[in-house]
């Protein structure tokens, strides 16, 4: 075999992507390169250049792997979707966040003020994104107290026949039933979309105009409404940080590293307002250099995510590859800036030190998070190895759409992306036996054959008769090395009366109320009882939303489909009329009154 030096020395001078790989053929690492042979050589000269993650890597190289790109971008670009596929071992990662929350407008008539996830769609007005969903609720309730948009649901709207809650206090201006005409409704829509679009001087001038001239024409209550809308935006202003240059539409990243725990903190600041920022905890960075952590998190980030018009950072990327890349994923020229003066140094400063009080509190959590593991290790004679423990939990209904799931607790925290949910079919309803005998089998067959990671504790949510299910099924998949215990409710079903059972032990281990242990346990265990009722509560509400109407003479695919288009969904069927269901095409007044008496 072909020593890596070699392979190296024998490489192109050209723009590209490699891939370290290791004797079993895993892939180690991926980087990119201008010039593929002197980026890749200098892992082989001088070592003592390198840091001690990248060192330990260059020992396991069996093998290194090529792709020629044409530019560095290009390079860039496949090196993410790479490191996104692959996850290697010594690359700095970052966790693949779902998409950001954005606040919309919808393209109604009367628009809806609503919380939006997911692809846009051209018909509605999007502002955004938000750093998180608090921060779109937060200016949801701002919006509803200043010009008092509406927020129900389509099916909602269009059958009130009188006010809503939101109207009596004065959150909504009851468009529903025509309180306020659609101009007036439009004129508050286009004041709404000019503030969240950082138009803040053109909206106090607008309602400056109209309390004028409500107050000129002697309509005071008009008047004062303005008054009091200029108010609350006023206060806004005051407590949010707004950019003095207005309009503006910036990003801004800093990274810090303490007690061992690096964070990148991501500040979001849409229109010249400070909508909020984020956290980022990278894995594999922990003695990086921080432009390097920088540069991989804006290549891993923006490759799935809009890119605006300007990132302020703590170094600027190596190289015009980023830049490149950026601009192309933009559509436009993206500027980027790591020395910045005035409010910009203000903002990375800011950034900076929430980066650094993420990383200690991140810390401080670690630090707690072993303390309860070893305590749970000594509480209950576990070896120090286990380190991984998989929870178990059943839900139901009387029987009815049984859910069963698992989680995960590993590397100190629960790991929500392993999180797994199964639905129970080939059981009798009710039985909850049974059903954690399919959901072991099914879980552990797989890891048995070699998908998946082998837990070192598994805790069963249940009694006696339920661990000695999870002993036969480990019994018979021959993992007799996991260990495995019950968690009993205890007397009255109180916090802190649990009973552990565990295999062979004829008497339950009761740990006190404060044993740090104790807490591990209790923390896992209600997450894999939220995380099965909220999958059986989900395919609880699909199976009787089909069934409600499939059940009825008469209704088949076509006039369901359009049922639930016209009311927006089957809670708008049940609040529907007889005379409105009968105005659905293909349904008669009688086929509507039989709708309408099977639903009730």
């Amino acid at each position: 075999m072909t020593e890596p030096a070699a392979i190296a020395a024998a490489l192109p001078h050209l723009p590209g992507v490699y891939r370290m790989l290791g004797s079993a053929g895993e892939v180690l690492y991926v980087g990119k390169a201008i010039d593929l042979r002197k980026r890749v050589s200098s892992y082989f000269q001088r070592s003592e250049t390198l840091s001690p993650r990248i060192r330990l890597m260059v020992a396991q190289i069996a093998s290194i792997e090529t792709t020629v790109t044409r530019s560095e971008a290009e390079a860039l670009l496949l090196e993410n979707n790479l490191i996104k596929s692959l996850a290697p071992r010594y690359n700095i990662l970052f966790r693949d966040d779902k998409s950001y929350p954005y606040l919309m407008l919808s393209g109604h008539r009367y628009p809806r003020l609503g919380f939006f996830r997911g692809s846009p769609e051209r018909k509605h007005h999007y502002f955004g994104p938000f750093p998180n969903a608090g921060a779109v609720r937060d200016s949801m309730q701002l919006l509803q107290k200043v010009f008092r948009l509406r927020t129900c649901e389509d099916s909602v709207f269009e059958h009130r026949s009188r006010p809503c809650l939101l109207h009596q206090i004065q959150r909504c201006k009851a468009p529903c039933v025509q309180l306020i005409s659609e101009s007036e409704y439009a004129d508050d829509v286009r004041s709404a979309e000019m503030f969240l679009s950082g138009e803040e001087g053109a909206v106090f001038d607008r309602l400056t105009a109209r309390m004028n001239a409500a107050a000129e024409a002697m309509r005071y209550e008009e008047a004062a409404v303005c008054r009091d809308q200029i108010t609350a935006l006023r206060k806004v202003r005051e407590r949010q940080y707004v950019s003095a240059e207005g309009g503006r539409d910036v990003d801004v990243i800093a990274c810090r590293s303490a007690a061992g725990i690096c964070c990148v903190n991501l500040v979001m600041i849409r229109g010249g307002l400070h909508l909020g920022d984020r956290n980022f905890f990278p894995q594999n960075a922990e003695d990086a250099d921080p432009a390097l952590i920088i540069e991989a998190f804006v290549a891993q980030h923006y490759l799935q995510h809009p890119v605006p018009p300007q990132l302020v950072l703590d170094a600027l990327p190596a190289g015009e590859g980023l830049q490149d890349t950026l601009n192309a994923r933009a559509g436009r020229k993206v500027q980027l800036s790591a020395n910045p003066i005035g409010e910009r140094r203000v903002w990375l400063e800011m950034a900076g030190k929430n980066a650094e009080l993420g990383a200690m509190q991140r810390g401080a959590q670690r630090i707690d998070d072993a303390a309860k593991l070893s305590a749970l290790q000594q509480g209950l004679m576990l070896p120090e190895s286990v380190q991984r423990i998989e929870c178990f939990d059943i839900s139901h209904t009387q029987g009815e759409a049984t859910v069963a799931s698992c989680v995960v607790y590993d590397r100190g925290a629960m790991q929500n992306g392993e999180y797994r949910r199964f639905n129970i079919r080939d059981v009798t309803p009710g039985d909850d036996y049974g059903a954690m005998r399919e959901v072991l089998t099914r879980r552990y067959r797989k890891v048995v054959a070699g998908e998946g990671k082998m837990p070192d504790l598994v805790m069963i949510d249940g009694g006696a008769g339920q661990l000695g299910v999870a002993v036969d099924v480990m019994n018979e998949l021959g993992l007799t090395g996991v260990a495995l215990i019950g968690v009993a409710k205890g007397e009255s079903r109180k916090p802190g009366l649990e009973q552990l059972l565990i295999p062979g032990r004829e008497e339950a281990i009761r740990l006190p109320a404060d044993h740090a242990g104790l807490h591990l346990i209790q923390q896992i265990r209600d997450e894999a009882h939220r995380f099965a009722i909220e999958g059986h509560r989900a395919r609880r509400a699909k199976a009787r939303s089909v069934s409600a109407l499939e059940d009825i003479p008469g209704i088949g695919a076509r006039r369901r489909q359009r049922l639930l288009a016209r009311f927006g969904g089957l809670r708008g069927v049940f609040s529907a009329s007889v005379e409105d269901i009968a105005g659905v095409e293909g349904i008669s007044n009688e086929l509507a009154q039989r709708i309408y008496d099977a639903l009730h």
